[in-house]
C-alpha cells in the first residue's frame, strides 16, 4: 500500500491512497469462500461452488463490497500509523472514470483514490489553580419564606369561579389575555392567550397587578407599568409598557386557615414542618442556580485559557443545528431578526462565534476527562435517563422505548452529565471566593449569562 501526503495546512489534511490489485483479489477470494459456504446455487452441492462460477455470478457485487471494507480499513490504519485522529468522518474520492473502475472492479488494476479530513489538535491544558470563582451565598429571609408558605398555601387551598358577575379581588387567581406594547409595538414575550396570575403574589412587574383589582370578567383595560431599572432582560430594563388586559375568569380562593390541620392535607405533621419543607425547596433551587452560574464562570475560564484552531468540519456541524433552531425560533413565532434588534448577517456571526466556542470547549472538556480519569458511572447514565423520561409525564413509556432502542441518543444522554463531573472536578482545584448577594441579584447574573452567550449547552 501506498500513502502520499498531498496537503498539510493547519488542521487539514489530504493523502494520496494505492491499494494493490493482489490484496484485493485476496480479499476477493476470502470473500468468495465466505459465499461458497451459504450460497444455494442449481446444479451444485452447498460448498461446492467452483470459484470461477461465484466469480461469474457474484464477483461485481462481491468486489464492491471488498472495495469499501478495504478502503474504510486502510484509511483507519493510515490514520493510526500517521497518530492522528479525524475530527469528522474523512472524506473519500474514488476515480470518476468508470473504466478505471471496471479494471480496478475486475481485479486487473490498483485502487489509487484521495482522503480528505481534519486532526483533532492536541490540546495543552492551562493551570486551573488559577482560575478563580465568585460562589453565590444567598440567606434565605425570614420574609422571603412567609412569602413563598404563603404563596403554596393559597395555591393548595385551591380556588372556586366567581362566575360570570366576578370582580377581581386581591387574592384572587385570573385567567388573563394580554398584549404588552413599548412605544406602540408589541415585544418578545409581553403577550399571552391565557396567562393565569394569583393578584398580590408579585409574579408580574411591579403595579401591573393592583390595577386589575375591581375589574370585571370579561373587562378590557390598559394597564400602564414601567419596567424596573435592574429588569432581567436590559432591553426592557426601565421601559414605560401598556398592556391591554382582558379578565377571562376569576376565581376566588376557597376559605380555610394555614393551621396543622391544613398542612396535614399535604402528608406535613404540623406549620412548622411546612415552613421548614418551603425553606429546604427554596435552599435546592438557589443551590441549583448558584451552580449554574459557577459552571459559567468555569466555561468562560476555559474558553479564556485554551486559544488554538478547531476543525471547520466541527464548527459547521454545530452551527448548522443552532441554526435550524434559531430559524424555527424566528419562524414560529412570526418574528424576523429585525424584530430582535439584529440583522440576518449579525445573528449568523454571533452563532458561529457560539458554535466555535462550543466546540473548543467540547474539545478542552474532553481532554481534562481523559487526562484525570473523569467518568460517567453506569448508575449516573441511568439516574440521566430516569430524570429524562421523567420530563415527559404521560408519555414516560414511549420516552424509555425511544431511548432504549435508539443507541446514539442514550449516548447523548451521558454528554452533560461528563461535563458537568469535569466542571465539578475544575471547580475543586479552582479559587473560590463567598459573594452575599440576594435571590434577586443571582437571578440577574444568571440572566446575563444567557444573553451573552445563549443556549450554553455543548455535545
Amino acid at each position: 500500500m501506498q500513502v502520499t501526503e498531498t496537503q498539510s495546512e493547519g488542521l487539514k489534511r489530504k493523502l494520496s491512497l494505492t491499494i494493490p490489485a493482489k490484496d484485493l483479489v485476496t480479499r476477493l477470494n476470502a470473500k468468495l469462500d465466505e459465499l461458497r459456504n451459504t450460497a444455494t446455487i442449481k446444479g451444485f452441492r452447498p460448498g461446492k461452488v467452483p470459484t470461477a462460477h461465484l466469480k461469474k455470478i457474484y464477483g461485481r457485487s462481491a468486489m464492491s463490497e471488498v472495495m469499501s471494507d478495504a478502503i474504510n480499513a486502510t484509511v483507519s490504519d493510515t490514520l493510526e500509523k500517521r497518530e492522528e485522529r479525524a475530527a469528522a468522518q474523512p472524506q473519500v474520492d474514488l476515480p470518476t472514470d468508470q473504466t478505471v473502475l471496471n479494471e480496478v472492479l475486475d481485479g486487473n488494476a490498483d485502487l489509487a483514490f484521495d482522503v480528505s479530513y481534519e486532526v483533532l489538535p492536541p490540546v495543552e491544558l492551562m493551570e486551573f489553580k488559577g482560575i478563580k470563582l465568585d460562589k453565590p451565598i444567598v440567606e434565605i429571609k425570614d420574609e422571603e419564606v412567609d412569602a413563598e408558605v404563603n404563596r403554596v398555601f393559597a395555591q393548595n387551598r385551591g380556588f372556586t369561579d366567581k362566575g360570570d358577575d366576578a370582580i377581581v379581588e386581591d387574592g384572587d387567581r385570573l385567567g388573563l389575555t394580554f398584549v404588552g406594547k413599548i412605544d406602540g409595538k408589541p415585544f418578545d414575550g409581553g403577550s399571552s392567550d391565557h396567562a393565569h396570575l394569583t393578584v398580590g403574589s408579585g409574579e408580574f412587574i411591579p403595579g401591573f397587578e393592583e390595577q386589575l383589582v375591581g375589574m370585571k370578567k370579561g373587562e378590557t383595560k390598559e394597564v400602564k407599568v414601567t419596567f424596573p431599572k435592574d429588569y432581567q432582560s436590559a432591553e426592557l430594563a426601565g421601559k414605560k409598557a401598556v398592556f391591554e388586559v382582558t379578565i377571562l375568569h376569576a376565581d376566588g380562593p376557597n376559605k380555610g386557615e394555614l393551621d396543622d390541620e391544613f398542612t396535614k392535607t399535604l402528608g406535613l405533621d404540623n406549620v412548622a414542618a411546612f415552613r421548614d419543607a418551603v425553606r429546604a425547596q427554596m435552599t435546592t433551587a438557589l443551590a441549583s442556580l448558584s451552580r449554574q452560574h459557577i459552571k459559567r464562570q468555569i466555561l468562560d475560564a476555559l474558553d479564556e485559557g485554551h486559544k488554538f484552531d478547531v476543525p471547520q468540519s466541527l464548527v459547521d456541524a454545530e452551527f448548522e443545528s443552532i441554526w435550524r433552531n434559531v430559524q424555527h425560533e424566528i419562524e414560529s413565532h412570526g418574528r424576523s431578526f429585525e424584530d430582535e434588534g439584529t440583522t440576518e448577517a449579525d445573528a449568523r456571526a454571533q452563532y458561529l462565534k457560539i458554535a466555535e466556542r462550543r466546540v473548543r470547549l467540547g474539545l478542552v472538556v474532553a481532554e481534562i476527562g481523559n487526562k484525570n480519569s473523569v467518568e460517567v458511572t453506569d448508575e449516573e447514565h441511568q439516574q440521566a435517563l430516569i430524570a429524562e423520561v421523567r420530563r415527559f409525564p404521560g408519555q414516560e413509556q414511549q420516552v424509555y422505548d425511544y431511548y432504549r432502542k435508539n443507541a446514539q441518543a442514550l449516548a447523548g444522554l451521558r454528554a452533560p452529565v461528563f461535563e458537568n463531573k469535569v466542571v465539578d472536578f475544575v471547580t475543586e482545584l479552582a479559587k473560590q471566593t463567598d459573594k452575599k448577594m440576594t435571590r434577586e441579584e443571582l437571578a440577574k447574573l444568571i440572566q446575563a449569562d444567557q444573553d451573552d452567550v445563549p443556549e450554553e449547552h455543548h455535545h
